[in-house]
Order: structure tokens, then sequence, then C-alpha cells
């Protein structure tokens, strides 16, 4: 079974290693929605893959560092591109989410980056 709950922010940035020229060397903002996919078995006593609140819980101090500022500037994420914020992510909550199956980062409702973890 997999579940997913998406989150939501505000966030501005630049990305440093792309050319001058680039439209994305400039700073500009995007309002982010992440998405976290757990993969698990259904818990037969509480109908639960894991508890929603639960992963509220994780991602919390992660949007707080996130929301309404600037990514470049939040350590780990010096290049803030979508592929980097979505490997940004796992790594902080892997650990209290064993499940995890992916996170998927939007800068836009059209493009996205989704990564899945270390190659296995």
């Amino acid at each position: 079974m997999k579940i997913s709950q998406a989150f939501k922010f505000e966030a501005a940035h630049r990305l440093p290693s792309v050319p001058q020229t680039h439209r994305c060397h400039r700073m500009h903002g995007h309002s982010y929605r992440i998405e976290v996919v757990l993969d698990g078995p259904v818990d037969p006593h509480t109908g639960f893959v894991v508890d929603f609140f639960d992963m509220e819980a994780a991602f919390g101090p992660l949007l707080k560092a996130l929301d309404h500022h600037c990514l470049n500037d939040v350590p780990g994420l010096e290049n803030p591109t979508a592929e980097n914020i979505a490997i940004w992510i796992w790594d902080r909550i892997k650990p209290q989410l064993a499940q995890l199956f992916s996170v998927r980062v939007y800068e836009t409702t059209d493009c996205w980056a989704e990564y899945d973890g270390p190659p296995r």
C-alpha cells in the first residue's frame, strides 16, 4: 500500500551553477509542493501504513526551515535545484519514516523532481 501527503511552502532561490545568462541564475521564487510517499503494509490494528499526523510531525521541522526562506541560505541547499531539494528532504526524514518510498518536489504545477533513495 502506498500513501502520500502533500506539503506546500513559498521560497526564493537562485541556481549558482547555471550560466549567468540562464534566467534561474537570478533570484526568484516558487510556490513549492512536496509529496512524501510511503510504502508498506497496512497495520491490521490501526488500519494505517503510518498515521498522517506522524508524517506531518516528521516534515514539520523541514517545512519551518524552508517556508519563506532563501533556500540558498539553508545548510545543505547551497545549490537548491528541485533534485537537490528532494534529496535533502529524503535524507532528513528517512530516519523517522522507515517506509519512505519517494519524495517529489514540484517547483511549478508542470515540473517536478522525484527521488526514491540511493541505488539499492
